[in-house]
């Protein structure tokens, strides 16, 4: 919007012209903002036209299982076959300094691991337990296993039809894939969809993987130091981050590849240390969740609800077949497109098979979350609280209070994890935003100054505002994407194929050899 309304336009726009005089401007704009974008998000996490078991299933968790069960079969079960060489890559066992790309397998990884392990691993995983029991957990770990293998044809496309620059840049991702993939085929429509999927995919960078992630970290700040104003939280998070992403890619996966470990591994000492001291527990913690995946162990919808709940929890963490992922590992450093592939196989299963996991069996084990026998909910043992319908917000309060119960002063170290999980998902994210946005406009340094200015400009605005409309629809945006991108990775996956098929073989055959460091 290029001018702020008038209470006479807004009140042209709202049925309740009266009630909105009265509300703030942000509350207007927030209101404005809804009325505008409520079809487009309503459409997007509508459930399908039926209920499954008694439960509604968003349409898009359903679309994102079924890619990723269809590229496990085409694959031939990629993620288990692959998963001791994406080791070795990872490790650096065939890296050649002089190939082309930016930044190593190790730091590709870690860039867009920042971009995915966040608040879904806090927040999400305690949502999802406490409306689907510890059964959640299973269905949460089984997507997650089959995402690994959309993540592996997502990015050995997004290396394969890279724009590599004589500076030795290089730009990837879903819009060049769709384009070039498209043309090479002899489909059309792959303009069209790159031009749609670079719009959403500027449109969730700009709010979830931004705004959003730094309200969440102010509230955390706020949670410790008392009442703060998001305006400073703001600003300091938009400097320190402005500092990381105007050097790009480099920049951004030298920050990420000490970051992102250390986060990572602070999490699961953290959370090994809380089961550690309930050892005797974590086989009763693992038969819950084996029960309760196929018995729902009373939840709403039974072994369904729980199995959706789990279902959409990956879904929204790890980011399978949203495209995202496939913009970081672009820049890579090799010359053969399915290597990179086989390294995002790791991605989802850091992410969700370990840390999601890790947060699951220290919810069940706590003793945080326990059966109301009158309501059939599961409450928080403590306060009794009813979580049915919890936000963001008061997973991050089930997560902490369930870490509490090993050390009463793990809430802090958790406050801690949240606040680097969003500054390291804001800067993933600036990056596929920046890529998209360059798609868009053209490359060069004064349009590529220009979106980290506005970038940084919306973390202010996400720290101190409260527009919640506004994280809906960037929400909506980033599951968007996953449609534009599954799309194209139908008709693509053809090309994957024969890229893995020639790279084993060759493998297999000594042609492919281990580089010596």
């Amino acid at each position: 919007m290029k001018k702020l309304l008038t209470a006479a336009m807004f009140a042209a726009l709202s049925p309740a012209a009266a009630a909105a005089q009265e509300m703030s401007l942000e509350d207007k704009v927030n209101q404005v903002f809804a009325d505008w974008t409520g079809p487009f998000v309503g459409f997007i996490f509508r459930p399908l036209p039926f209920q499954v078991g008694g439960v509604d299933f968003p349409w898009i968790v359903m679309w994102l299982v079924i890619a990723a069960t269809i590229f496990t079969v085409y694959f031939g079960v990629i993620q288990v076959r692959a998963f001791g060489h994406a080791i070795s890559l990872v490790k650096g066992d065939y890296s050649d300094p002089d190939d082309a790309g930016e930044v190593s397998h190790f730091q590709a990884l870690t860039t867009a691991l920042s971009g995915t392990v966040g608040l879904g691993n806090i927040a999400g995983v305690a949502v999802a337990v406490g409306i689907g029991g510890p059964g959640a957990t299973f269905w949460m770990i089984l997507a997650g296993l089959l995402g690994m293998a959309s993540k592996f044809t997502e990015c050995t496309l997004g290396v394969k039809y890279r724009n590599e620059y004589a500076d030795g840049s290089v730009s990837g991702g879903p819009m060049y894939y769709m384009t070039k993939g498209f043309k090479e085929r002899g489909l059309p429509g792959g303009k069209v969809l790159a031009v749609v999927f670079s719009i959403f995919t500027i449109g969730g960078a700009l709010g979830g993987g931004n705004m959003f992630q730094a309200n969440q970290a102010h509230a955390q700040i706020e949670g410790i130091v008392g009442d703060f104003s998001g305006l400073i939280t703001g600003v300091i998070f938009a400097i320190v981050v402005f500092a990381v992403i105007v050097g790009g890619i480099k920049s951004i996966a030298n920050v990420t590849e000490k970051v992102v470990p250390f986060m990572g591994i602070m999490y699961v000492v953290c959370a090994l240390i809380i089961l550690l001291v309930n050892y005797d527990q974590i086989g009763w913690a693992f038969g819950q969740i084996w029960a309760g995946a196929f018995t729902g162990l009373g939840v709403a919808g039974g072994f369904v609800g729980a199995l959706i709940q789990g279902f959409k929890r990956a879904a929204f963490s790890n980011e399978a077949g949203v495209g995202s992922a496939a913009i970081a590992h672009s820049a890579v450093r090799t010359k053969e497109p399915i290597t990179e592939g086989v390294v995002s196989l790791l991605e989802p299963f850091i992410d969700t098979v370990v840390i999601c996991t890790m947060t699951a069996l220290v919810i069940t084990i706590s003793g945080v979350l326990v059966m109301d026998p009158a309501s059939g909910n599961f409450v928080l043992n403590e306060a009794g609280t009813a979580i049915q319908t919890v936000d963001g917000s008061s997973g991050v309060q089930l997560t902490s209070a369930a870490f509490a119960t090993g050390f009463s002063w793990f809430p802090y170290v958790l406050a801690v994890a949240v606040v680097l999980f969003a500054f390291s998902t804001m800067i993933s994210w600036s990056y596929y935003g920046l890529k998209a946005w360059t798609y868009l406009v053209g490359e060069g340094q004064a349009q590529e100054l220009a979106f980290k200015i506005i970038f940084c400009i919306f973390i202010v605005i996400g720290a101190a505002a409260q527009l919640g409309a506004v994280i809906d629809f960037s929400d909506a945006m980033i599951f968007a994407m996953a449609v534009v991108n599954i799309t194209a990775l139908y008709f693509l996956m053809p090309i994957v194929k024969a890229e893995m098929n020639s790279y084993f073989g060759r493998l297999k055959s000594g042609e492919i050899v281990k580089h010596k460091h």
